[in-house]
């Protein structure tokens, strides 16, 4: 069965384009016009969406959210919206890359690929409770982790911190969105928490803390697990 993407897009001509590339690279298109057709045309076998910001009927942050309430499938934006305030929108409310038009197209076909790749990826995992990144392993049943063979001493709260990173690497998380899964509570600009259990992560992780491999800082967005 081929892999179907969901590509929103206003723009026939752009549309039409990436769907000629991603068809050209073994992948089936569902192509939507508008808000309100992605939303109708989205359906549980799709593992990547493409959306752009302006759009007809719903904007893209409104079919980033209908999206998010049932799948955790890939998404990127792809918008001549280029300000900070969209892209942090964008990335807090869930979207896993951020493309500015003008764009090439091969960078496009690219990062869908990537992202396909890390998301395949973890579904197989997924399915064995067992999730890798490089040398770092979690075992999620029984609540363990590793650096190689050597394991790690985690309170519960950094272990929780640690699986989102590795069950979403690729993805940038702000400090509210970390606070508010862990604690499971109202995000009040407590910076220093999360960044004194950062901290205490990298020192566990990583060969040097100081200049982190695993979990690195987006400046005036969060922070994000890179895949080894």
């Amino acid at each position: 069965m081929k892999i179907k993407i969901l590509v929103m897009e206003d723009d026939r001509g752009i549309n039409n384009l990436i769907k000629m590339h991603l068809k050209g690279e073994g992948y089936e298109v569902v192509q939507a016009f508008d808000g309100e057709e992605a939303i109708e045309r989205f359906t549980p076998d799709i593992s990547l969406a493409i959306l752009d910001v302006m759009v007809p009927e719903k904007d893209g942050f409104e079919v980033l959210s209908f999206i998010r309430k049932s799948s955790e499938i890939p998404v990127i934006f792809l918008t001549a919206r280029g300000a900070d305030e969209d892209k942090v929108l964008a990335l807090g409310m869930g979207a896993d890359d951020y493309v500015t038009k003008p764009f090439g197209i091969g960078e496009v076909i690219s990062r869908c690929k990537a992202h396909l790749r890390r998301y395949m990826e973890y579904s197989a995992r997924e399915l064995e409770g067992v999730i890798t990144n490089g040398e770092i392993r979690i075992e999620k049943e029984g609540f363990k982790a590793y650096r190689g063979s050597s394991p790690l001493s985690l309170s519960a709260k950094e272990f929780k911190l640690l699986t989102l990173f590795m069950e979403n690497q690729g993805r940038v998380f702000t400090k509210r969105q970390l606070y508010e899964h862990v604690w499971e509570e109202f995000f009040l600009g407590d910076d220093n928490t999360i960044m004194v259990h950062i901290s205490r992560l990298r020192e566990k992780l990583e060969e040097n803390p100081k200049a982190p491999e695993y979990i690195k800082t987006i400046k005036c967005l969060g922070y994000r697990m890179e895949s080894k």
